[in-house]
């Protein structure tokens, strides 16, 4: 959804953990370096939409190597932080949904059911 925010996120590759899968799309699309031992589990999201369904993993880092910068020009042409309670309108709608379970400690939700 060009234009809209959202977070480092992904697909597994098959054969793969979701924390290593989090690891590796941190490194190609942020160049962050992440230790699984720093992935803090935030939230699930079981979400329903016109043409998919889809089992999203949400995690918390606050340790990492590398500058956060965009590695896939072809797919984000922006990165930036923002605060929790000052995201900007144009936020990907089951994100904003994440980072809601998230400030409110909700581990678990279900959307577009």
């Amino acid at each position: 959804m060009d234009g809209k925010y959202s977070l480092v996120s992904g697909h597994l590759d098959g054969n793969e953990s979701i924390t290593s899968a989090m690891i590796r799309e941190a490194q190609e699309e942020a160049g962050m370096q992440i230790q699984k031992k720093d992935l803090q589990p935030a939230t699930v999201l079981h979400r329903k939409s016109p043409d998919a369904e889809y089992i999203d993993f949400f995690f918390v880092i606050k340790e990492w190597e590398g500058e956060p910068k965009v590695m896939e020009p072809d797919k984000c042409d922006n990165l930036e932080w923002f605060p929790l309670d000052n995201l900007p309108d144009n936020v990907l709608p089951h994100i904003k949904e994440a980072l809601h379970n998230y400030k409110n400690t909700i581990p678990f939700s279900e959307s577009g059911w």
